[in-house]
Formats: structure tokens, C-alpha cells, sequence
């Protein structure tokens, strides 16, 4: 990815999203363009104006510490989104072996850990947001239309964010489909800064940016959250309409490896829902298609 370019462009969307009046100052007369101009952005910063154009065309990579805090208190950016802008000023030299094209895998240690999580679906994500293992309850939660063992093979990988976007079957698992997208979106902006130099993350965001008008919108507005729990509706077609929560973790290495785990409220009719995912594979047809008989 071009990160001058990539940290031009959400220097410009955030500051084309504040008035004035966001950041103290006095407003005079009709403005040309939306939001506040470089000079205001640049004296808010201190800086000149020179220099703050020459980061929104890209002229300057590496900015400092100093710099980057200066322009996340003139434009009012949250912590994630300070990072971000940090690492897409390239402050950290990546890898270069980085930008090699080598299958991720998940770690055993990883792995064993989300087989023992029987009652909790999981699934583990790597840095593209490709599916590197999941557990039964997991593959059956969201994803029972596809092999259960299709993340063993890096050809066959599912990736979250591409059936989320292009997978009929997927997309009808989310009534809130477009708060799902938009929350998927802004992940990947965060991957994207972190991991600048990977060739399969870029290639990733550009195939849903060919393939698909409402990513490439979303994508355009250079969304940023780290999304790591929240709540999530979904429409299954086994188990119908399901409340859950999720929580994302991190692992503690370079790797972008995540687990995302799903529960529901103790007693509640979910919690049953997700309990019944538990079966034994015998007692289920692949694609759940038994699992009322089961219940």
C-alpha cells in the first residue's frame, strides 16, 4: 500500500469532518471547501502551512512523535486514531521480509487453546482477516455453509471480511448488515496502517474495492476503530434471531493473530441458541440442517 498517499488521505478526511467551532476557533464567511483549511490545521499544529500541505500530498514520510501528537491534538483524533496516523507516517521501519507472500498459520498452542473452548464458538483471524482455525460451535455460528476444514488449506480460506461483503449467505447472517460492514471497514483501516507492507492484506482491500461499490465507499471515508467487543445481531438459519456479544483477543506477538469468541446472556434463549452448537458432529448434519430435529 502507498502509505504517503494512504496518510494524505485520512489526514484530509479528518479534517474535513471538523468545523471551526470543533476546535475553538471563529468562523468568517462561506468556506469553499467542508470541514477546516490546511492553515487552520496547520496553526492549530504549529507548523507551517507549507509543511502540513506537503504531508496531505505525501512529500514526508517519518514524521516525528512531535509531529504526529501535534496533529492529533488539532484534529481532535482518538487514541486508535493516533496510532493509526502513526503508523502510517512510517515512523516504524517494517520488515521488509514482511511484504513476502508466505501463508499465515495459526499456532498450535493457538489452536488447542480455541479446540478446548467448546462452549464458547471462536474463531481465529489472521492479520487479512482470513479464517486460520475456528472450533465446531464457531464454524457452525457463522459460517455452517462452508467446510469446516477449508482454513487448513490456504487456498480455501475463508476470509471475514471478503464473505461479508460478497458472500450471499454471509451477508443474510447480519439484519444490521450495513453497521457490520462499516464496524469490518474500519477494522481493516487499523490493519492496514499496522501492516503497510503486506502484499496479501493489499490484496485483499483491492479485490473488495473492484468487486464491491459499497466497500470501496466505506473504504473511502478511511474509517478507524479497533473493534475489540461489542454486540452483534444475527439472523442464523438454524437457530434464527440471536443477540451476542463478542470479544476480540489479541495475541501478544507481531503476528495480527486474533480470537474472536461469541457468548450471549446466562439464562438467556441465545445462550440455549449457541449451547445446542455444542453437539457432536454425528448428531448434525454438516450444514446444521438437523439441528431442530436435535434440539
Amino acid at each position: 500500500m502507498n502509505q504517503p498517499t494512504a496518510m494524505g488521505d485520512f489526514l484530509r478526511k479528518r479534517r474535513a469532518a471538523l468545523t471551526p467551532a470543533d476546535v475553538g476557533l471563529m468562523d468568517y464567511g462561506t468556506r469553499r471547501v467542508q470541514g477546516l483549511r490546511r492553515e487552520e490545521v496547520a496553526m492549530l499544529a504549529g507548523m507551517s502551512v507549507t509543511y502540513y500541505a506537503r504531508l496531505e500530498q505525501g512529500q514526508h514520510v517519518n514524521a516525528s512523535d512531535t509531529v504526529i501528537d501535534a496533529l492529533a491534538r488539532a484534529l481532535a483524533l482518538t487514541e486508535v486514531e493516533r496510532k493509526h496516523l502513526s503508523d502510517l507516517s512510517g515512523i516504524k521501519r517494517r520488515n521488509p521480509k514482511s511484504s513476502r507472500n508466505r501463508p499465515d498459520h495459526v499456532r498450535p498452542g493457538t489452536k488447542r487453546l480455541v479446540d478446548s473452548m467448546g462452549s464458547v464458538p471462536s474463531v481465529v483471524l489472521g492479520k487479512c482477516t482470513d479464517v486460520l482455525a475456528w472450533n465446531q460451535a464457531g464454524h457452525r455460528l457463522v459460517a455452517s455453509h462452508l467446510d469446516f476444514g477449508a482454513p487448513d488449506t490456504p487456498s480455501r480460506r475463508p476470509n471475514m471480511t471478503r464473505m461479508l461483503f460478497l458472500d450471499d449467505a454471509t451477508r443474510s447472517l447480519y439484519p444490521r448488515w450495513r453497521s457490520e460492514a462499516g464496524r469490518a471497514v474500519a477494522s481493516l483501516r487499523l490493519l492496514s496502517g499496522r501492516f503497510a507492507d503486506d502484499t496479501d492484506l493489499a490484496a485483499v482491500v483491492g479485490e473488495l474495492t473492484l468487486k464491491s461499490p459499497e466497500f470501496a465507499t466505506m473504504w473511502a471515508e478511511h474509517p478507524v476503530e479497533n473493534c475489540m467487543s461489542g454486540r452483534k445481531t444475527l439472523d442464523h438459519p438454524q437457530l434464527g434471531s440471536l443477540e451476542v456479544w463478542f470479544e476480540v483477543l489479541t495475541m501478544p506477538d507481531d503476528s495480527g493473530h486474533r480470537i474472536l469468541t461469541y457468548a450471549a446472556e446466562p439464562g438467556s434463549e441465545a445462550a440455549a441458541a449457541l449451547a445446542r452448537l455444542q453437539r457432536p458432529p454425528l448428531a448434525l448434519a454438516p450444514d446444521l440442517a438437523g439441528i431442530g430435529e436435535a434440539v
